[in-house]
C-alpha cells in the first residue's frame, strides 16, 4: 500500500517537498522560496511563519500535483538548514523573535568575549566545534539578552528553542513533540558529542536554561505522527538530519574515509570518520554524521559559507548574468581567468581560516578583464575553497581522498566540476540523483518505517551520472592555486570588527 517517502527539505532560501519511490527515484517535487530579511549589515533573519507555511504548502502541493493519496506515504523525513535558531512560546506557539539564520554574524562580539575568556578548548573538546557566530548557542543567548522578557520566560520554562527541524516537527505534530536529532544538536555549541547529552557547563557559560531545549533522538526512528488535518492523514515522522549529514547519507558515504561536497548557498565538505570522533588540528568541525540503530557515526566537516551565493551575487548585484545557469557558458568563453582571483569572503572565511573579519575580494584586474574572466574566477573560487578544506581534512584524518562525491544545485555545472577535479587532483563523481540531501532524509525515514529493509538495499540504489577526471597537465593549476592563495591572504582581517 505505502509506495512513497516524503522528504521535507527546508533550505536557507526555499522549502521543498520531494517524493521518492521504492527505487529511490524522484517522483514529484514542489518548491517555494521565502523572504530573506537583512535588518542590518551582517544580520540575516527568516520569519518562522514563512518557514512553516511554505513547507506545509509544498508538502500539500506535491501530493496534489502528483495525485498521491496521503495514505500512500510510508513516512516523512526532514532535513534542514542547520544552526538557524528559533525560540517560541510553548503555550501559544508564537515565536518571540524572527529565526536567526546560520549566516548571521551579529554574535561575533559574544564569540570574541568567549575566546578572550580562554574557552575555545572547552568548547572544542566537548562539542567538536569552534567558537563562531555560525552556531546556535550564541544566537540563543542574543535572543534571551535582547528580547524583552525572553530570559524570564525561558527560566520559567515557558519558551522552547529549536533548530528548523524542531520547529517543523512541533508544528506538524500540533505541539506534541519538542525534539531534535543528534546531528542538529551537535551544531548548537551546547551538546556534548561524546556523552550525547546537553552539556551543563556549556549551558551555564552561555546562560541557556536547560528547560528550553528539545529532547535529542536518533536520526532514524518513528518519533510520532503528523496531525491529521494538515495532510489528510496521520503520517509517521521517522527521519531527521541536518542538511549536510543527510547529504552524506544520501550519497551513501557510509564507509570510513568517504567524502562528499554539497554545492549549495555555501559549500559543505564532509568526511565519514567512522565510530570515533577525530579532533581536527586545523579547526575543521568534528560533528555527528548520524545515529542509526543505536550506532553513532562521526564526521569531519569544513564549511564554506559562500559558494552558489557567489553566482547569485553576480546575477543580482552585478547583473553580469541573467540566470544562475548562464555562468557556465559565460565562463567557458575564456580558457582561464586572465590572472583574476576571486575570494568569496562575503561573510568572513570559515574552515580552515576562521577569520570572521575577512572581506570579499576580486584582485588581478586589468584593462583586458571582462565579465567572462570574473565569471571563471568565481567558479575557480568555489573549487579552490573546497580544495583547501579537502586537503586539510586528509591531513587531519590521515585518510587519503580517492574520490569526491558531489551534489547540490551547482553540481550540475560541468565546468565547475571539471575545475574541481583539476585543483583537487582526484576523481569527482556526480550521482544520477543530485538531490542527495532530501534523499538522505528519505532513506533515514524509510529505514525506520521498514520501507527499505536495510542499508545494503539502499546502497544498491546509488548510481553514477558522470565522473570528472583531473587534467594530467598539473603546471597550469599550480599558478592558479598560487595566485589565489595570495589573494586569500590579502582578504583577511579587512574589518577591524563589526
Amino acid at each position: 500500500m505505502r509506495k512513497y517517502i516524503l522528504a521535507l527539505d527546508s533550505g536557507t532560501t526555499s522549502n521543498r517537498a520531494i517524493l521518492f519511490n521504492h527505487s529511490g527515484e524522484i517522483t514529484g517535487t514542489a518548491q517555494q522560496e521565502f523572504e530573506q530579511i537583512y535588518p542590518r549589515p551582517g544580520w540575516v533573519e527568516h520569519r518562522p511563519s514563512d518557514i512553516w507555511e511554505s513547507q506545509l504548502r509544498v508538502a500539500r502541493e506535491v501530493l496534489e500535483k502528483n495525485e498521491i493519496s496521503p495514505s500512500e506515504i510510508a513516512g516523512i523525513g526532514i532535513t534542514n538548514q542547520r544552526e538557524t535558531t528559533l525560540i517560541w512560546n510553548r503555550e501559544t506557539g508564537e515565536p518571540v523573535y524572527n529565526a536567526i539564520v546560520w549566516q548571521d554574524r551579529r554574535t561575533s562580539g559574544i564569540c570574541d568575549t568567549l575566546k578572550d575568556r580562554g574557552l575555545e578548548k572547552t568548547f572544542a573538546e566537548k562539542t567538536g566545534l569552534v567558537i563562531d557566530a555560525y552556531f546556535s548557542g550564541t544566537k540563543i543567548k542574543w535572543i534571551l539578552d535582547n528580547v524583552e522578557g525572553a530570559r524570564e520566560q525561558a527560566e520559567a520554562g515557558k519558551l522552547a528553542f529549536g533548530t528548523v527541524d524542531t520547529w517543523l516537527i512541533w508544528k506538524l505534530t500540533g505541539g506534541k513533540l519538542h525534539i531534535t536529532d543528534v546531528t542538529n544538536a551537535s551544531r548548537t555549541l551546547l551538546f556534548n558529542i561524546h556523552t550525547l547529552e546537553w552539556d551543563n557547563e556549556l549551558l551555564e557559560i552561555l546562560g541557556v536554561p536547560k528547560e528550553m531545549l528539545p529532547e535529542v533522538k536518533q536520526s532514524s526512528e518513528i518519533y510520532g505522527k503528523t496531525e491529521k488535518e494538515l495532510l489528510g492523514e496521520e503520517i509517521p515522522v521517522a527521519g531527521i538530519a541536518g542538511d549536510q549529514q543527510a547529504s552524506l547519507f544520501g550519497q551513501m558515504c557510509i564507509q570510513e574515509g568517504m567524502v562528499k561536497n554539497t554545492y549549495g548557498t555555501g559549500c559543505f565538505v564532509v568526511m565519514n570518520t567512522g565510530s570515533k570522533p577525530i579532533a581536527s588540528k586545523h579547526k575543521l568541525l568534528t560533528t555527528i554524521a548520524w545515529q542509526v540503530n543505536g550506532k553513532t557515526t562521526y564526521a569531519l566537516e569544513g564549511s564554506i559559507f559562500v559558494a552558489g551565493a557567489v553566482v547569485q551575487w553576480l546575477r543580482d548585484q552585478l547583473g553580469i548574468i541573467k540566470s544562475s545557469a548562464e555562468i557556465e557558458s559565460l565562463a567557458s568563453q575564456v580558457s582561464d581567468s586572465g590572472g583574476v582571483s576571486f575570494v568569496q569572503a562575503f561573510v568572513g572565511l570559515g574552515a580552515p581560516h576562521w577569520d570572521q573579519y575577512a572581506a570579499g575580494t576580486i584582485i588581478g584586474l586589468s584593462r583586458g578583464t571582462g565579465k567572462a574572466h570574473i565569471a571563471r574566477a568565481a567558479l575557480e573560487a568555489i573549487a579552490l575553497r573546497s580544495m583547501e578544506v579537502i586537503k586539510t581534512m586528509a591531513e587531519d584524518s590521515g585518510i587519503g581522498v580517492h574520490e569526491l562525491r558531489v551534489d547540490g544545485g551547482a553540481a550540475v555545472n560541468n565546468l565547475l566540476m571539471q575545475i574541481q577535479a583539476d585543483v583537487v587532483n582526484t576523481d569527482v563523481v556526480r550521482p544520477k540523483v543530485t538531490e542527495t540531501t532530501a534523499l538522505g532524509a528519505a532513506y533515514l525515514a524509510g529505514l525506520a518505517t521498514g520501507f527499505w529493509k536495510n542499508m545494503d538495499e539502499v546502497k544498491e540504489q546509488w548510481q553514477v551520472d558522470r565522473k570528472f577526471q583531473p587534467d594530467e597537465n598539473r603546471e597550469k593549476f599550480k599558478k592558479v592555486i598560487a595566485n589565489w592563495t595570495k589573494a586569500v591572504e590579502r582578504s583577511k582581517a579587512w574589518y577591524e570588527s563589526h
